[in-house]
């Protein structure tokens, strides 16, 4: 077993998620080979990592960046430190926008109708209800943790 893992890197459970991940891709490309909309499925997706790794990645490194530099320099000055309580809204709030962007922006709003019966417009109003409550439950930890640093004395 250590000599798997020292030539492989990892314990053989790795190895066997991969394969099986590899494997369940597979099968997902053999589905779309013929579907006539694979071509542009394939250029979606190429599109989409080429934006998250050119605009993207980049954009949310310096946020980041900024947001822990700012956040070190306040917890040297004794205060409960600020970067997880605006990292978890910020990613929370991004990754409900990519569920949410469809009906956010009414794509496909009569196909939704006829198979719902709902309309699209409820989504951009729950969307942001929805960022409104991970901001306010995240601002409302950090003041609640700074009162109980305050009144304890730990920082």
């Amino acid at each position: 077993m250590t000599r798997f893992t020292s030539v492989y890197g990892a314990g053989p459970g790795h190895l066997l998620l991969l394969v099986a991940g590899f494997a369940v891709a597979g099968y997902a490309a053999l589905l779309l080979l013929d579907d006539p909309s694979a071509l542009r499925i394939l250029v979606w997706f190429v599109g989409v990592a080429l934006v998250h790794d050119v605009v993207l990645f980049p954009l949310y490194s310096a946020v980041d960046r900024a947001l822990t530099t700012v956040s070190g320099r306040l917890h040297r000055h004794g205060r409960i430190p600020l970067v997880n309580h605006v990292r978890l809204p910020l990613l929370a709030s991004g990754l409900t926008l990519l569920v949410f962007l469809p009906g956010i922006i009414r794509q496909g709003e009569e196909t939704h109708l006829a198979a719902t019966g709902f309309d699209q417009q409820p989504y951009a109003t729950a969307w942001f209800l929805l960022v409104a409550v991970f901001a306010g439950t995240s601002a409302l930890v950090y003041v609640l943790r700074s009162a109980h640093a305050a009144l304890t004395g730990d920082r």
